[in-house]
């Protein structure tokens, strides 16, 4: 199922930018804007993962550098049945914590440095399991491709508009260049939008109880998500917006636009849900 919305995410893309081809330069236009949804969509599912990584500015660790993270994340991957991930740090005093990767095989779990100084081991567990759940119900890739398409299209519409600026948009074979930039103007939140129409809150759901059970208990990433809550409103942290669906608690919370376009359920639904769950 999850794979079906990763082809129709990348199919509604690649008839996006055909669209937006014609407008800007005409016939000539949509088909090399048909080569470049291509060459995204090739891109964006074999090396989505490593496009998440980047735009969050996460770095790898080593065994040596964090042996506690290692240990935990090693013991819940065993419990949950599938190969331990590739672990990260983000460069941020906000803590939380997201899953990438097309599958179990190529995934990767990355936290942010402040997520260890607020936390306990048993809300840290928690968090990991949550990820791990992500990963062993394979809805990562959905999100980590959403993300990758989404800055794509961002990139390409902060370009077109500086473009339509100095007047490069063509005006021959039907193309507008005014037009054209005023819709790359939009693309930007509509890409937030693809982003909310692909992504199911549900997930969130299914994987805090998938959690719950590999960590062995719901209590601790039940108190886990009403720290990343209040933290998140108290502490900014610097991200692509295109990658705030992936982590388990909305970076931008703090905003007033970004709960507007809220990828996660509401935290206290989610807290509600786990501490009702006999595990």
């Amino acid at each position: 199922m999850n794979t079906m919305k990763a082809w129709l995410l990348m199919g509604g893309l690649t008839v996006l930018l055909v669209m937006l081809g014609r407008v800007l330069f005409g016939p000539s236009g949509a088909m090399m804007f048909f080569v470049i949804a291509m060459a995204l969509n090739f891109f964006s599912y074999f090396y989505s993962d490593k496009i998440a990584i980047k735009m969050t500015k996460s770095y790898p660790v080593t065994r040596a550098e964090a042996p506690e993270l290692y240990e935990m994340i090693g013991r819940l991957s065993r419990r949950a049945g599938i190969p331990m991930p590739k672990l990260y740090v983000t460069p941020s005093a906000q803590p939380n914590a997201f899953a990438t990767g097309r599958n179990p095989a190529n995934a990767a779990v990355a936290v942010t440095e402040g997520i260890m100084r607020l936390l306990t081991r048993t809300e840290v567990e928690g968090v990991l399991a949550h990820e791990l759940a992500h990963i062993k119900n394979r809805d990562v890739l959905v999100g980590t491709i959403a993300a990758a398409l989404a800055g794509a299209i961002t990139m390409m519409a902060n370009a077109f508009q500086w473009a339509a600026i100095f007047g490069m948009g063509r005006d021959d074979e039907g193309g507008g260049g005014l037009i054209g930039g005023l819709i790359m103007a939009f693309l930007a939140p509509l890409a937030a939008m693809v982003i909310q129409m692909a992504i199911s809150r549900s997930r969130e759901y299914s994987a805090d109880a998938t959690g719950a059970q590999i960590a062995g208990s719901s209590e601790g990433l039940a108190n886990a998500l009403l720290k990343l809550e209040s933290a998140a409103q108290r502490i900014p942290m610097q991200t692509n917006p295109a990658t705030s669906h992936l982590f388990i608690v909305n970076p931008l919370s703090g905003k007033t636009m970004a709960r507007l376009f809220s990828t996660h359920p509401p935290i206290q639904e989610r807290v509600e849900k786990l501490r009702s769950m006999r595990v």
